[in-house]
């Protein structure tokens, strides 16, 4: 039996508007980041699509988002964290070296990136196999999502080059322990 996952990135913070690094530092929805959220969650609404369980990750933001998108009961999940970056942890973007980024921020207390990848892929791996319903929304972050596509890029025809905006959701089946890639949801925010 297959079953949906609705992987979804957190709306605009305050970071993300300052241009920091947010990994596992957090900052709140902006007032944008918090319209968003609705936005993306008219899209489960309008295409009537009942989310059956939900998760988050641990940081404020995603789980502010995750409540904005649906009032159901949800789980907060470490593993669904943004990748560390260290002692680079809320210093402006400039400072990020080009990507991809490898293990850069290993030097500095951070994780690598193939080590960042398996977390969260394992993370949701274990989600799905365990999950008894059929349709889950997990909210995490961009580049948690990026990496989680990337993992899975080998069984999926859908891409997209461009950077994953805020609250961009990824729809994957899961079946066999085996991800792909179906859709990737973006909103028109251009009325915010």
């Amino acid at each position: 039996m297959s079953k949906t996952l609705y992987l979804m990135r957190h709306g605009e913070t305050f970071f993300n508007q300052q241009k920091k690094i947010q990994g596992w530092c957090d900052s709140p929805l902006t007032e944008k980041g918090k319209n968003q959220a609705t936005i993306a969650g008219n899209y489960f609404s309008d295409n009537k699509i009942t989310i059956d369980r939900a998760y988050s990750s641990t940081s404020e933001r995603a789980c502010d988002t995750l409540e904005l998108v649906t009032n159901k009961d949800y789980k907060r999940i470490k593993g669904l964290k943004e990748w560390n970056f260290g002692i680079f942890e809320a210093e402006h973007e400039y400072l990020n070296p080009p990507l991809p980024y490898g293990d850069f921020f290993v030097a500095y207390g951070g994780e690598g990136e193939l080590q960042f990848r398996e977390r969260v892929s394992q993370t949701l791996m274990k989600l799905m196999k365990e999950e008894k319903k059929q349709t889950v929304l997990a909210v995490s972050h961009g580049a948690a999502c990026r990496q989680f596509m990337r993992n899975w890029a080998h069984t999926s025809d859908v891409d997209q080059k461009e950077r994953l905006g805020n609250c961009c959701i990824l729809k994957f089946e899961y079946a066999n322990n085996r991800f792909e890639l179906l859709d990737i949801i973006n909103h028109d925010f251009s009325a915010l």
